[in-house]
């Protein structure tokens, strides 16, 4: 691809900001390009309140949100049954839910998905403790309190109790 870089002559009116070529110049698609250029910064200029910034997009999609609270909620009834394999399939609805919190986009709040992932793990790891998987408790524990330290009572006292369990005694005298 063989491109070139032409430097045009171009003068910038200080008044009305316009932007013109020399009157010498008989490129006539610089001449449309220009004119254009100059019919959108009047109509932009013209505008109610120019200097006003619009607000941004809702940064937060809300059914997203709700179905992450219901994979939540799901799971936690399904682990209340008590049933045998209600741990699992709770595990399972709770892994759902991460995975929806964590493939949030970008550019919607941080603390959201910290929050979500938090309850989520912290949940699971409990789920994975009623079925005495300990490595994997203290994973989830652990990483909920990543998550969020403080006010994550349920996460700190459940990866201390998954080390113990493992008999990793100073490990959770230390955590």
């Amino acid at each position: 691809m063989d491109e070139t870089f032409t430097l045009l002559p171009l003068h910038l009116d200080p008044s009305s900001k316009a932007i013109s070529a020399p009157s010498d110049s008989t490129d006539r698609s610089l001449a449309t390009e220009l004119t254009s250029l100059n019919q959108l910064h009047r109509s932009l200029l013209t505008l109610d309140n120019p200097s006003q910034v619009p607000p941004p997009p809702l940064p937060l999609n809300p059914k997203r949100t709700a179905q992450i609270q219901k994979m939540r909620e799901q799971g936690n009834s399904v682990f209340r049954k008590g049933t045998p394999g209600a741990a699992h399939e709770a595990i399972k609805l709770y892994t759902f839910g991460l995975e929806m919190a964590l493939g949030r986009p970008g550019w919607e709040p941080a603390a959201i998905v910290r929050d979500e992932t938090s309850l989520l793990y912290a949940n699971r790891a409990q789920a994975h403790m009623s079925i005495q998987a300990w490595p994997e408790g203290a994973v989830d524990a652990e990483t909920s309190v990543e998550m969020k330290r403080v006010g994550n009572a349920k996460a700190w006292y459940r990866r201390g109790k998954c080390l113990v369990e493992m008999g990793r005694w100073e490990e959770a005298g230390e955590w």
